[in-house]
């Protein structure tokens, strides 16, 4: 192809998401926002979250209380604290249920798919997120879940 003609796709192209979504995605660097110190002391190779432009990338959680165990009583109670430290994460960079538009989803067990979704639906409150889960041969900490999120975190 041609110089021109692959200008003019990526021109096509590019007008195309013009209409479709009204804006057009400025390219950003990454911004990469380490982990708070780990009660255990020994540091994790990832970041909590990465932005680039208006995008949230969270890591995944798992469910674990601020002393960096993990919560007894299975997947329900492990759900609740996995969703409610992706919340606290959500809000200390500028987001929020309501603009998760990505989950991850991975389940040490399968079966308990539908207790996970149970707890899951109940921390949203306008639209559901576009999701994928599986399940997994083994999770950090023998948790049942862990959980990956991806939001918007520009300006309303």
């Amino acid at each position: 192809m041609t110089t021109l003609r692959k200008s003019s796709c990526v021109r096509g192209a590019l007008i195309a998401c013009v209409c479709a979504f009204g804006t057009v995605a400025i390219a950003a660097e990454p911004e990469f926002h380490p982990l708070p110190a780990p009660a255990s002391g020994m540091p994790l190779p990832f970041s909590e979250a990465v932005t680039v432009g208006d995008m949230l990338y969270l890591s995944g959680q798992i469910g674990v209380d601020a002393s960096g165990k993990l919560v007894a009583g299975g997947i329900k109670p492990e759900t609740r604290q996995v969703m409610d430290n992706i919340g606290a994460a959500l809000k200390r960079f500028g987001s929020s249920y309501d603009r998760v538009v990505q989950c991850t989803v991975a389940l040490a067990d399968i079966s308990e798919w539908p207790a996970f979704n149970e707890v899951y639906r109940g921390y949203f409150k306008e639209h559901f997120p576009a999701r994928m889960a599986f399940a997994a041969s083994g999770l950090a900490l023998n948790a049942r879940v862990e959980v990956q999120c991806n939001a918007f975190a520009g300006k309303r």
